[in-house]
């Protein structure tokens, strides 16, 4: 048997549509060879400013949530007329909720025994719950519903605290925006 080197002749010979199968198939290769990106990877930064921007996303840290919160009432105050500069203070009653997706399955049993009068009934009652995954068992659990966490108080320090119309604009705009009694809301002037 002879060895055959590999020449440019020899390439010349193969039909184009078997070059252009061939070619196709190596880009395919270093495509699926490439690692892709996944959304954890992005940046956290950028992360948090969609999640300050919709107000939304996940409770998992009071801390962040609670200074979110401030932010935006900080932001609202100090927009509203009489008040100027303004410091809040927000704190939480808990950490949130997340409820998480379960199937159910329930069976029930009654057997009854004996003739006449004397008749036994017997009822068994046999129920099963399993967590719902996202994308199989090796996902996370499907959250159905997410709770905020409950606000517990709000301070508010404002320059025109002092002036009463001013603290009763500030104590009316927390109470539409947050689920708090009244006497948990407190107005004080700046110094």
């Amino acid at each position: 048997m002879k060895k055959e080197k590999f020449s440019l002749g020899r390439l010349k010979k193969i039909p184009r549509n078997q070059l252009l199968i061939g070619g196709l198939a190596g880009v395919l290769l270093l495509v699926i060879a490439i690692p892709v990106e996944k959304k954890a990877d992005i940046g956290e930064g950028q992360e948090q400013g969609q999640e300050q921007d919709a107000g939304q996303g996940s409770y998992e840290d009071m801390g962040d949530y609670a200074k979110r919160m401030e932010r935006r009432l900080k932001k609202i105050l100090g927009d509203m007329e009489g008040v100027g500069k303004v410091e809040v203070m927000i704190t939480l009653k808990d950490e949130g909720e997340q409820l998480v997706e379960k199937d159910t399955s329930r069976n029930s049993q009654n057997t009854q025994e004996g003739s006449g009068e004397a008749t036994r009934t017997n009822t068994q009652h046999q129920s099963q719950e399993e967590t719902v995954y996202s994308s199989g068992n090796d996902g996370e659990p499907f959250v159905a519903k997410e709770v905020a966490p409950c606000v517990e108080g709000v301070l508010v320090v404002a320059e025109g605290g002092g002036n009463s119309q001013v603290a009763k604009n500030i104590s009316d705009a927390v109470l539409a925006l947050f689920p708090v009694e009244v006497h948990k809301i407190k107005v004080v002037k700046m110094n």
